[in-house]
């Protein structure tokens, strides 16, 4: 079997789709299938909209059997300030229903702006069996790799990964509607197979559509032997940290309940408890921003580690208390799973589909997204009872090595992409 998989980043570049995307390809390379990834020279998730951000200087390069092709990212003029604006203007004409899908699609098409992309699917002569997408807030690349796809006859699979945001109804909020645009779910209804995050993904799309028998439900997964190994004490020794720790991992941001997250934890310290946050990933500019204007005495407390190689996110796991991501924007949250590796209770937000992950009361605790006081008061009670917090986290490994190894979870795509290419044929 010849594979294409197509996604807006590719490792050496690091995140969640990255991560899942690259478990699926390396395994099906390892099984002696032919994978080749189609991806852009992203390394800094900004360059998308900053030009000045890092890129990746190869055009072609191999990983774990991997053959992975980098199409240049390009920018119009000003596009700090174009990218956002028509991303807003897609979310706007969105909504109006004369405005044809066909207008929606050409204007994705500048985000992000990867021409050669394009240019290498309607050219090529390579041979391909099945082709898979994964974003859907990266729809332009998805849409060009659905058009290979039919123009070659072949199969196309999408992986969402659809943010539903946190509203009173799936897709509802703000953030939620910018993953859920006509043109969008267009592509979701188009594809041959879905391979949804979890239960509430799934129940979405078939509201919209899809009829249920064509939606895989099957999230991302973790191997347990990549993650475990990390020393806590020799954290803890190389950042002079004594108290108890409350880390997150993630790019900090708005969305991704950063700032909800520091501000918490400043209440905390306010009250007089002694606790050290630990916030590690890419720091966005906001966020560097929001920092800028704390109160020195506040913003020297936080250790703000930026993008950490893995054993120190190993280290970082093992040293912390709490975990706390949160976030509503996610799709389903691979770092929750490591942390439950690592014993420890997590903490996230009432977002759709993040209810499918933590089970309040269980194995983390759930607050409404944006809620200070609320996350907070999760924080100070997760403090104030170890006993809690170690049978949350016990819940959570026990979880982890039922459901969501990758061992359980690859044998489902990899079965469904077998299954695919033999109907085809």
């Amino acid at each position: 079997m010849r594979v294409l998989h197509i996604v807006q980043r590719y490792w050496p570049a690091r995140g969640g789709a990255e991560t899942h995307l690259g478990e699926i390809s390396s395994r099906l390379a390892a099984e002696g299938r032919s994978v080749t990834v189609a991806t852009t020279d992203a390394r800094d998730f900004e360059l998308f909209w900053d030009s000045h951000r890092r890129r990746i200087p190869a055009k072609e390069s191999y990983h774990q059997r991997v053959r992975i092709l980098y199409f240049p990212v390009r920018h119009l003029p000003a596009a700090p300030l174009t990218y956002p604006a028509l991303r807003r203007l897609l979310w706007g004409l969105s909504s109006l229903p004369f405005v044809p899908e066909i207008l929606l699609h050409r204007l994705a098409r500048w985000t992000p702006w990867v021409p050669d992309l394009w240019r290498w699917l309607q050219s090529t002569d390579e041979s391909f069996d099945l082709v898979a997408g994964m974003t859907i807030c990266f729809e332009p690349l998805l849409e060009a790799g659905l058009r290979f796809a039919r123009r070659r006859g072949i199969p196309f699979v999408v992986y969402p990964l659809t943010h539903l945001g946190a509203g009173s109804q799936p897709g509802a909020d703000a953030l939620g509607r910018f993953y859920t645009m006509r043109h969008q779910i267009a592509l979701v209804r188009q594809s041959d197979a879905v391979i949804a995050q979890t239960p509430t993904e799934q129940d979405y799309y078939v509201r919209q559509g899809v009829p249920r028998k064509r939606i895989l439900v099957a999230g991302p997964g973790v191997r347990p032997e990549d993650v475990l190994g990390g020393d806590g004490e020799r954290f803890r020794q190389r950042h002079q940290l004594e108290g108890p720790i409350v880390a997150s991992i993630s790019n900090m941001s708005y969305d991704k309940g950063t700032v909800h997250l520091v501000e918490a934890v400043r209440r905390l310290w306010q009250a007089g408890r002694s606790v050290e946050l630990v916030l590690a990933g890419a720091v966005l500019t906001p966020f560097r921003r929001l920092l800028d204007r704390l109160p020195s005495s506040d913003r020297d407390r936080i250790r703000v580690l930026g993008p950490v190689d893995e054993q120190e996110k190993r280290d970082l796991l093992a040293a912390c208390d709490i975990f706390a991501m949160p976030s509503r924007t996610d799709s389903f949250g691979i770092v929750y799973l490591e942390a439950w590796l690592y014993r420890k209770p997590v903490i996230g937000a009432r977002a759709w589909g993040i209810g499918d992950v933590i089970h309040h009361g269980q194995d983390g605790l759930l607050v409404p997204f944006g809620d200070v006081p609320a996350l907070a008061e999760a924080l100070a009670f997760l403090l104030d009872h170890p006993d809690e917090r170690a049978a949350m986290g016990a819940r959570g490994e026990q979880k982890v090595y039922r459901y969501h190894t990758w061992d359980h979870k690859y044998p489902l795509v990899r079965n469904l992409y077998d299954h695919l290419v033999a109907s085809r044929s």
